[in-house]
């Protein structure tokens, strides 16, 4: 690599990495915020979706306005509007204000990402590319890494407000080394599509709105049907619009080639899949096996490390094993390692039976993550570099929206916050007669012992 190309690439996977840790670091504070600020399940759920409904319904705008003013431009007002809301999470006292200053770190997210994925795209001829894709998502994957084990340290020995102030001083570093060393590029000058803009950000949030309250209202209620129903008709108008404009915000001619749109394809599933285990995974560990928020993120460590690891050596080898078999085994990995965590909790298994398919389900996606980044690149030509790096984030976002509702809406519709207490209270009397006599023998006598403050049981 040139000098150039080091400066742009840790640059730009740098101001990737703050992004997405913001995502994924308030995961381990979630059980916090909701006893101190007394939010519900739909308001955890709008913490996260706030943000990424934001970033998604943003980043084609961003991607375009990037084009034509300038991807580091871009970059820096993404960055300055990111650590100005990042300081506004942290003085929020109600819920209600977190949430708004949620979004608004989403719209600075919204205009990081696409600047900083397409400067390095641009900085890189092809045949280097996948080796710095792979550079850039192992980095970006330290969010994954990071998030749950600093979320949890932060809150454990700070307080929460803390996990967002530490976006301040790396946004104000960032923005001045950005100026000083990442090379301008700019992409063809197009028309933003305003009317695309307000299609598809309504058609999103109509969606998302009526999966997260579709428990809480009814999934028959007139709001929810109204919502869902409203959100595909504009989805489906958005889509019309796109193919009659002379200056489309989404080229569809796009997904005529099979490779992009299966790989756009393939990261809105895999980030639903990565989101809505997030969002659980660590409250599992918090509200469903007692561990404090620091505990919670070091034991998540097997599933999020494997990113930081496995990622650069996918990039670095996709060239020798192919995107597709990456793309293809990675995601059955993950989704094996998932449904393996999933038959475990169920059976109210204690934290080690989690780690070996934590560690499956942490490869799987590691490997796919670099593969299915350059497929959605590789497949246009270097004009549409821009434009196909914002579809492709924005499906990613869009996944992660969509999973956190849904996971949200299946765990709101068939129990709550207390089911694991109770499922572990059936569990063990269900396993009573080999394990249990002697302890229980043992917590019988300490209680009658004089002074305990407890009466025998009788």
């Amino acid at each position: 690599m040139t000098t150039h190309q080091r400066w742009t690439l840790a640059l730009a996977s740098v101001a990737s990495l703050m992004v997405g840790l913001d995502a994924l670091v308030v995961t381990t504070a979630l059980n916090t915020i909701r006893e101190q600020l007394g939010a519900s399940l739909e308001a955890l759920e709008w913490t996260f979706n706030a943000y990424t409904l934001a970033f998604a319904v943003l980043l084609l705008t961003a991607s375009a306005v990037g084009d034509r003013i300038g991807r580091r431009r871009l970059l820096i007002a993404g960055l300055a509007l990111f650590t100005l809301a990042s300081a506004a999470c942290a003085l929020a006292t109600d819920i209600g204000v977190l949430i708004a200053a949620r979004a608004i770190q989403g719209v600075g997210g919204a205009m990081i990402m696409p600047a900083a994925f397409t400067l390095v795209a641009v900085a890189f001829p092809p045949e280097q590319r996948g080796r710095a894709m792979g550079i850039f998502a192992g980095i970006t994957g330290l969010a994954i890494l990071g998030g749950p084990v600093v979320g949890g340290a932060v809150v454990q020995g700070l307080t929460w407000e803390w996990i967002f102030w530490l976006n301040v001083p790396i946004g104000l570093v960032l923005i001045p080394l950005v100026a000083r060393f990442a090379a301008e590029s700019t992409g063809p000058a197009t028309k933003i599509d305003i009317l695309g803009v307000v299609l598809s950000g309504l058609g999103v949030l109509g969606l998302v709105w009526g999966l997260v309250r579709g428990n809480a209202s009814g999934w028959s209620s007139p709001e929810i049907l109204a919502t869902l129903i409203g959100g595909g008709v504009l989805l489906a108008a958005f889509v019309g619009w796109e193919l009659r404009t002379r200056h489309p915000m989404v080229p569809m001619g796009l997904f005529t080639h099979r490779g992009f749109s299966t790989a756009n394809l393939a990261g809105l599933l895999m980030t639903a899949s990565l989101f809505g285990m997030a969002f659980f995974f660590a409250q599992y560990l918090q509200a469903g096996l007692s561990y404090t928020p620091l505990g919670s993120g070091l034991r998540l460590l097997p599933w999020t490390a494997t990113l930081f690891v496995v990622a650069p050596i996918a990039g670095a080898r996709m060239t020798r094993i192919g995107e597709r078999r990456l793309i293809v085994g990675g995601l059955l990995l993950t989704a094996a390692g998932a449904a393996w965590i999933a038959l475990a909790a169920g059976t109210g298994a204690g934290y080690p039976a989690l780690i070996v398919p934590m560690l499956l389900a942490g490869i799987g996606v590691s490997a796919a993550m670099p593969a299915i980044q350059n497929a959605a690149i590789s497949s246009v030509g270097p004009e549409s570099v821009g434009t196909a790096s914002g579809i492709y984030n924005t499906m990613r976002q869009l996944g992660g929206s969509f999973g956190i509702a849904v996971t949200s809406a299946v765990f709101a519709a068939n129990g709550g916050y207390t089911t694991t207490r109770r499922s572990h209270t059936a569990s063990a009397q269900r396993c009573w007669p080999p394990q249990w006599p002697q302890r229980w023998a043992r917590h019988r006598a300490w209680e009658s012992l004089p002074g305990s403050g407890v009466r025998p049981h009788r």
